[in-house]
């Protein structure tokens, strides 16, 4: 029997260019996403001409785009020139279990654009989506509502396999009343309440936050859950037993952060407990979401931050944080819970 012989491993250079040049395949995974061309597949495989007629294409173009994302198994081309879905073009189509179609299209928003002036943010210190666009992002999305509304859209899709997970996993059932703290359209709340029958909720956000409390309304709990619109940075609603803050510390300072925490103390019940939900950078060299995700927040304006950054965001705040619990998402999303000092 002949030997196998092993793959060569990539040169230092070849594992740079490679690097490098994934900006392009992420592009054109946008642009399948935008032009919905993993939907157009759901009946079967279909060519580029096809294809380039039913999304407005054209198509020499497309064929090569598609032979590009085939390259690297989204898409499969066959001999006779025909695309089919993979699993990996399944989940970009708009429906169905694991979409992530919403989130991949998100990306034509301007953060895409702010990634070129990275060099900015390190060299500086400050956003490079201030230095962009002359406001922070909460002030471009106010000026751009339909761009707001497709971004709210694409994170609140990009949630709810997170809010099954949480709402399952940790124990919601002990608290009498939970507050989720600028919970936007309501999909933690709603599966907290689907999850834990006895408990009642309230969703807190600004008013064009919980304009539409979506979610809440779908899952039929709305003789549960109080909507409630205010600004966090000034005070929460009072009385509860659990504040839950999810993906929200990340978009803010130090400073900003340890007021939202300190309305939370304030208003909680004398047991109560703040729940911060969101990720937390590892320790050590591994690869990891969070370590991603840092790289965005600081082009405008946020961070991720390790459990010891929490812990001394709660000592400020007059909280003490007691543990922290990772959930199954693969977003790596921790619940990060405190009680009063």
């Amino acid at each position: 029997m002949g030997s196998t012989k092993p793959p060569e491993t990539p040169s230092p250079q070849a594992t740079i260019h490679g690097m490098v040049s994934a900006v392009y395949l992420a592009r054109a995974v946008y642009v399948a996403a935008e032009l919905g061309l993993a939907d157009l597949l759901h009946d079967g495989p279909r060519d580029a001409g096809g294809l380039a007629q039913l999304a407005c294409c054209d198509t020499d173009s497309l064929y090569r785009l598609l032979r590009f994302l085939a390259g690297h198994g989204i898409f499969r081309e066959d001999d006779e020139q025909h695309f089919h879905l993979t699993p990996l073009a399944a989940v970009l189509q708009t429906e169905g279990p694991g979409s992530v179609r919403a989130a991949v299209r998100m990306w034509d928003d301007p953060r895409w654009r702010t990634c070129g002036a990275l060099l900015h943010s390190v060299q500086t210190g400050a956003p490079a989506f201030d230095h962009l666009y002359g406001m922070n992002t909460f002030g471009y999305w106010a000026s751009h509502p339909a761009e707001q509304a497709r971004f709210d859209a694409a994170m609140a899709k990009l949630s709810e396999g997170e809010n099954v997970l949480v709402a399952r996993e940790y124990d919601f059932s002990r608290f009498a009343k939970v507050v989720d703290v600028a919970g936007g359209r309501g999909g933690l709340i709603a599966e907290i309440l689907k999850a834990h029958p006895t408990v009642r909720g309230t969703l807190y956000d600004q008013p064009q936050g919980v304009e539409q409390p979506t979610y809440v309304v779908a899952a039929g709990v709305v003789d549960r859950c109080d909507v409630i619109a205010g600004d966090m940075f000034r005070s929460v609603p009072e009385g509860a037993d659990a504040y839950v803050v999810k993906r929200i510390l990340h978009d803010w300072d130090d400073d900003r952060c340890v007021a939202i925490l300190r309305n939370c103390r304030e208003a909680m019940s004398p047991d109560g407990r703040v729940l911060v939900i969101d990720a937390v950078v590892p320790p050590g060299n591994d690869p990891h979401p969070s370590k991603t995700t840092d790289i965005v927040m600081m082009l405008i304006g946020g961070r991720e931050r390790t459990e010891a950054e929490f812990r001394a965001l709660y000592e400020r705040a007059g909280l003490r944080l007691t543990r922290t619990l990772p959930t199954t998402a693969r977003t790596a999303m921790v619940v990060i819970e405190g009680e009063r000092a």
